[in-house]
């Protein structure tokens, strides 16, 4: 008797926290839906995902053009 049930791992959807399967059938995997997949592009569009960076000080002449020799 075979048993037709998936083992593919279940993971967290990283948009909405919801179960998402991990496995080619699931097209939009590791988020659980085309919703959640679409959420987190425009967040990356509107740049919602960025590395904090600790700002330059204004004298600084580090990257600019017209202060460097």
């Amino acid at each position: 008797m075979s048993d037709n049930t998936s083992h593919a791992p279940t993971v967290q959807c990283p948009t909405c926290g919801g179960p998402s399967v991990f496995e080619p059938a699931n097209a939009w995997r590791p988020f659980c839906s085309q919703r959640c997949k679409n959420i987190d592009l425009g967040a990356w569009a509107a740049e919602e995902f960025r590395m904090p960076v600790q700002t330059p000080p204004q004298e600084a002449q580090y990257g600019d053009p017209r202060t460097e020799d």
